[in-house]
């Protein structure tokens, strides 16, 4: 009799069994598909926040797909100037000579994220650290841009850029055991379209971030 309790218990949490989960994430970020001469200084970092809505596909149910929906905020330090023309009408972009002391040079973007998931993992109704390997897309709108410009004699700031591509799309994996996990997202979407350009050379920009995600029950 004993034994029969404990295998309807077991069931009874299986029916029940979701690995719905809240991440924070940070990542140290790279940008590739560069013009000629750009390039990276200091830190360029990011952070991330959501929730995933967990939907197991077989009966253990280690096997599932996620869906979730979060914010990400990313700074880029780099050389490249972003100014503007003719009263804000037109945007210029420039490399920044070696000779210029800049105090801040960054853009920042804000996106709202909606990620996919193939989830694989080692859980259990009841083991709640596990080995877990999440493989997927990431889709982006970003809803803000900010570019950052200071040194003794100027402070330019520039929030309303028509060459920002919107819509951000890329694969993403993580992979780990328990709340520790690495993760990584490669855009496939530029930031920038055709229109940014320095000297006739599209700017375009692809993102990369590398970094560390932690998951919450």
């Amino acid at each position: 009799m004993a034994q029969e309790e404990a295998i309807s218990y077991e069931e009874e949490v299986d029916s029940l069994y979701r690995e719905d989960q809240v991440y924070v994430g940070v990542t140290f970020n790279l940008l590739s598909n560069k013009p000629a001469s750009f390039s990276q200084n200091g830190l360029s970092a990011g952070v991330q926040v959501g929730f995933i809505r967990d939907f197991p596909i077989n009966k253990r149910r280690n096997k599932a797909i996620g869906v979730g929906i979060g914010l990400a905020l990313d700074t880029y330090n780099q050389n490249m100037f972003i100014g503007e023309e003719f009263a804000g009408e037109v945007t210029n972009y420039e490399i920044l000579d070696d000779q210029i002391n800049e105090e801040v040079n960054r853009f920042t973007t804000y996106t709202l994220e909606f990620p996919l998931e193939y989830r694989w993992r080692t859980s259990t109704p009841t083991k709640y650290s596990f080995w877990r390997i999440h493989a997927g897309v990431k889709l982006g709108y970003l809803f803000r841009f900010k570019s950052t410009f200071q040194d003794a004699s100027a402070d330019i700031v520039r929030t309303d850029l028509p060459e920002i591509n919107n819509f951000q799309y890329g694969p993403s994996f993580s992979f780990g055991y328990g709340a520790f996990n690495f993760q990584g997202y490669y855009g496939l979407s530029t930031l920038f379209n055709d229109d940014a350009q320095i000297d006739a050379d599209s700017v375009n920009l692809q993102v990369i971030r590398l970094g560390l995600v932690f998951y919450f029950l």
